[in-house]
């Protein structure tokens, strides 16, 4: 039997499929899977706190455009040159399909799309947040799948087995370099990356009962940590900032925010949390305490005897 050896990573030479009058891209399939599995996940967890079903659901109906929206002008305001040029289409800033979301911008925009949807569902911001955040990083797993499709967002040169083929016809691939250099697969190291940390959020989660926000610091501080090493090695265009891409400095401030947000979430709620629902909005919540009723009791007759004075309270004394 031969031995199969693998001494490079192809790069598919199709990036969409045409479905009658529709063209339908890789990229955007994986986003849309990623999505879904993700929704799956975060369902599945606030059910288990005590959540109804379909929460998820509702919620992400507003974290998930507003998330879109982020990633998209994150990404176009960190990579202008690819859209701001004499003769550019700029209807190209929309077309989301051929690659081109943040994590970061979807990050932050899709929070306050979580706020609205979490609010209006009756469920703490980040009780939601903390359920979800797995699923955020298994939906960044399977879209960096999409960036494969696209050929794009590859690292430095590299003769490892692993490496990346991409073809120099590339308008990407890096001027001067002959034609067969292999590359860094960097949306492969970002998906296993992911992956793992799934993984480690989950147990993390069954050990410390993570709650009250730590979860989504957690989440933070391990994919900012991962993003650092796998930025420093992408070689696709980005902004430089004080010698680093723009991205690299996102990543930082990521990690800053997540110590932050354990650190000061522990000292605020060193309990647990008892409920994901605000108060007075769980499924069993009343809408107002029940008026009690007046005590009196009845004559032989069926008329109301008068009040005994000894029973007046304590304050009318």
């Amino acid at each position: 039997m031969n031995n199969f050896i693998i001494s490079a990573i192809p790069s598919p030479d199709v990036s969409y499929i045409e479905l009658g009058p529709f063209r339908v891209h890789f990229y955007a399939l994986f986003i849309l899977a990623g999505i879904v599995l993700a929704l799956v996940l975060t369902e599945s967890r606030l059910r288990a706190r005590g959540a109804e079903a379909g929460i998820a659901l509702d919620i992400s109906l507003w974290a998930i455009p507003f998330g879109i929206l982020g990633g998209r002008f994150f990404h176009v305001l960190t990579h202008p040159d690819d859209y701001f040029f004499p003769g550019a289409d700029l209807l190209a800033i929309f077309r989301i399909w051929e690659g081109g979301l943040a994590i970061y911008g979807a990050l932050i925009l899709g929070s306050v799309g979580a706020y609205i949807g979490a609010r209006s569902a009756g469920i703490k911001f980040t009780s939601y947040l903390d359920a979800v955040a797995p699923g955020v990083l298994l939906a960044q797993a399977i879209g960096r799948w999409g960036n494969y499709f696209n050929n794009e967002l590859y690292g430095t040169p590299t003769d490892l087995p692993w490496g990346l083929q991409i073809p120099s016809s590339n308008p990407a691939y890096p001027a001067g370099l002959p034609d067969g250099v292999l590359f860094h697969p960097t949306f492969l190291y970002e998906s296993i990356w992911s992956l793992t940390g799934v993984a480690i959020l989950l147990a993390a989660d069954r050990r410390f009962n993570l709650r009250w926000g730590k979860m989504l610091g957690l989440y933070l501080v391990y994919y900012s940590v991962g993003r650092v090493w796998i930025e420093a090695i992408r070689i696709d265009p980005s902004e430089i900032v004080l010698g680093l891409r723009i991205n690299i400095w996102s990543a930082i401030v990521g990690i800053a925010i997540g110590i932050a947000i354990i650190a000061i979430q522990s000292r605020r709620h060193p309990g647990q949390e008892s409920s994901v629902y605000r108060t007075g909005r769980g499924p069993s919540a009343p809408d107002q305490e029940p008026k009690a009723e007046p005590s009196t009791t009845q004559g032989s007759k069926g008329q109301e005897a008068e009040p005994n004075p000894d029973n007046k309270l304590v304050s009318d004394k």
